[in-house]
């Protein structure tokens, strides 16, 4: 076996192999299939990647951490470097290493070396330029190959996921495909049965495919806006009226992939200057704090932990005491929501899309597939299932569908045969 699968994700990654005769995620993070997309380099330069890389992080080991780096793809990032200590790192080279960690793990998992790959990618890199996103698909390709990899291809991840639930359909249907992820929200239609399993060529089945650049790491960003900014200035007065103290400091310390940019001394230079004009300067006084000390993860980190903990709980609480004794905030669903709601009607409307794309009214849905970290968002789900209201709802494996889906393209596009799961089955 030497065909795989990769999700690489803007929140978690993961690696499909084929094993004894059928899909199955490999162990890539202490015993676990999945690993966050994340690297720490020290200041040496050595790295460590997912849960491993957090950990120092937040340990307060000095260095540079770097998450959403599926995101830089799809942007002018992709092309520069980033200061660790005394070098300079390309982003490029950034993603090799991490693709390279999680192959390696993966190989030795398999017991076998994996030089060929079906990448995951989404509908859209980037939205509404072609070009960009072509651009992006070509560094993703590159860069699977620079780290060792002799065949290449790509799938959409909505149609690996299709490819996961369609192990468990008995018989034809069409089906919607949501794929909410950490950067993007992607679907599908599809025509799927267990004799259209096994065929080489599902180019027509496919019926529509979407997308928006919409996901999970724009809701921890919107929360982060909305509820922990104000405490560092966001949106407080100037002493001169009429006048905030700048925006852009904010946007770019709520968004994962441009938080290392303000950890330069010339934008602590400029904040306390800004300090000096601010109508309540013991808000900046916060926000020059986190830059200096370079906590800019600790708050996205905290922002999207209580997004999750709102998911399940009637409350979350956010701890600022590493910043100011006795600072913290409370949040609830509906403050979630608040925050959030525009990015939850922006995804759903993807779906009447689809649907005119397919040419399908609503009640042609047979069977809407969930699966992406983000369904787990109340109102991002319950917006979808309002978009198909007659469709059945199938829970997929939230993080593990499109690696799972990614093999099965793997082993038909690299392998000898795909049997039907009923096929599987009898012959075991």
């Amino acid at each position: 076996m030497a065909f795989c699968g990769l999700d690489f994700g803007t929140s978690n990654t993961t690696l499909g192999i084929w094993r004894q005769g059928a899909p199955a995620l490999a162990v890539v993070e202490d015993g676990k299939v999945t690993v966050p997309s994340a690297v720490f380099y020290d200041r040496q330069g050595h790295f460590a990647i997912g849960r491993a890389a957090m950990a120092r992080y937040v340990a307060g080991e000095d260095g540079r951490l770097m998450r959403s780096l599926k995101a830089v793809l799809g942007s002018a990032l992709i092309d520069e470097k980033t200061q660790i200590g005394r070098r300079a790192i390309g982003f490029r080279d950034v993603i090799a290493d991490f693709i390279g960690a999680v192959k390696h793990r993966a190989e030795q998992d398999a017991g076998t070396a994996l030089d060929q790959v079906v990448l995951g990618r989404p509908v859209f890199f980037v939205d509404d330029d072609a070009g960009a996103n072509a651009k992006a698909e070509d560094a993703l390709r590159a860069i699977a190959g620079r780290v060792g990899f002799r065949d290449v291809s790509t799938q959409f991840e909505p149609i690996a996921a299709a490819l996961d639930y369609e192990q468990q359909v008995h018989a034809e249907e069409i089906a919607l495909i949501a794929d909410i992820g950490g950067g993007t929200s992607d679907f599908s239609i599809v025509r799927l049965s267990p004799a259209r399993h096994v065929r080489a060529d599902r180019a027509g089945d496919i019926l529509a495919n979407d997308g928006v650049r919409i996901g999970g790491t724009d809701f921890d960003r919107h929360l982060n806006l909305g509820a922990l900014m104000p405490l560092l200035g966001y949106r407080s007065p100037m002493k001169r009226p009429g006048r905030d103290v700048p925006s852009g400091y904010f946007h770019e310390l709520a968004t994962w992939s441009s938080i290392n940019r303000l950890y330069t001394a010339k934008t602590v230079r400029d904040l306390h200057e800004v300090r000096r004009e601010a109508a309540s300067p013991a808000l900046v006084e916060r926000l020059i704090r986190v830059i200096e000390e370079q906590r800019g993860h600790t708050l996205a980190m905290q922002a999207e932990d209580a997004k999750i903990a709102l998911a399940d709980a009637p409350r979350a609480s956010v701890d600022l005491g590493w910043l100011e004794a006795g600072l913290s905030v409370g949040l609830t669903p509906e403050e979630l929501v608040g925050h959030t709601a525009s990015l939850a009607e922006r995804i759903a409307r993807r779906v009447d899309i689809c649907l005119a794309q397919a040419g399908l009214s609503a009640d042609r849905i047979g069977a809407l597939f969930l699966t992406g970290g983000s369904t787990r968002l109340k109102h991002v789900r319950a917006a979808i299932v309002a978009a198909v209201p007659g469709a059945r709802v199938v829970e997929g494996d939230t993080f593990g569908s499109v690696g799972t889906g990614l093999a099965i393209e793997a082993a038909r596009r690299y392998g000898d045969t795909v049997q039907s799961p009923s096929e599987r089955a009898a012959a075991t």
